[in-house]
């Protein structure tokens, strides 16, 4: 894969940096364990310097995507799934798709200091706080998934908008920021107490836990989001086409 780095984009380099990596650690020579080529080789071929790089790759060590070994190298995380889907869908448009009323039945903002992942990806330093949405939703009677949000500053989210409302047509309409683009994860864990609570599960039950980050259509980051699943609720379908 030849990467795509313009210099003249308004778009920092180690952000596109960033998103080459993704797509590059997606294919399947490097999920099956084959090493990354030397931060020299992928410098050279981004036409950019190693610090940058090595901002970019310290990002998703700090997420857990990829594993650094001092004289070994750098390979993918052998854990969860990772991977990029078009055409992806924002958890209304999901449960419309399905003929299903999207139902709130609990809804908390916040300002909080989040944890370092979090920070990473937003490129903010320790200390800062940012806007935080946790939401419980579901269909009629039946609430199965916990949802924690967080936000980029720079959007300037108040916290008095109708968060009943979907979230990505409030980011446009009123902050006039588009979500276009969606990394994922998704894994089992096992319920904490306070989701056996929140999605009435047992302590012996697995709950899917599905990690999101969303770039608006100038790949900036903008949101931060955790899911978590009642594990008898959600089924993740991929399609795939063999050229």
């Amino acid at each position: 894969m030849k990467p795509k780095i313009d210099h003249k984009s308004t778009t920092p380099l180690h952000t596109q940096a960033e998103l080459y990596l993704r797509e590059l650690i997606a294919e399947k020579e490097y999920q099956n364990g084959k090493l990354l080529p030397s931060e020299v080789e992928l410098s050279k071929q981004m036409g950019i310097s190693r610090n940058t790089l090595r901002h970019s790759l310290n990002k998703l060590v700090n997420e857990g995507l990829l594993v650094r070994k001092k004289g070994f190298g750098t390979k993918v995380a052998t854990k969860g799934i990772s991977g990029r889907a078009k055409n992806w869908l924002s958890f209304s448009q999901e449960m419309k798709a399905l003929g299903m009323t999207v139902h709130n039945f609990e809804l908390h903002i916040s300002w909080v200091e989040p944890e370092r992942d979090v920070l990473s990806f937003f490129e903010l330093g320790a200390g800062t706080k940012i806007f935080s949405l946790e939401r419980l939703r579901g269909k009629e009677n039946f609430p199965f998934v916990y949802f924690v949000s967080y936000f980029n500053p720079s959007i300037g989210i108040s916290g008095n908008d109708d968060f009943s409302k979907p979230l990505y047509e409030i980011l446009e309409e009123k902050y006039n920021v588009k979500a276009t683009l969606s990394y994922e994860e998704i894994s089992a864990i096992k319920a904490t107490p306070f989701l056996c609570k929140k999605l009435n599960v047992s302590p012996d039950e697995p709950v899917l836990f599905r990690k999101r980050f969303v770039y608006d259509e100038n790949k900036n980051p903008i949101e931060f989001n955790y899911g978590y699943y009642r594990g008898d609720s959600f089924v993740y379908t991929v399609e795939s086409e063999r050229k």
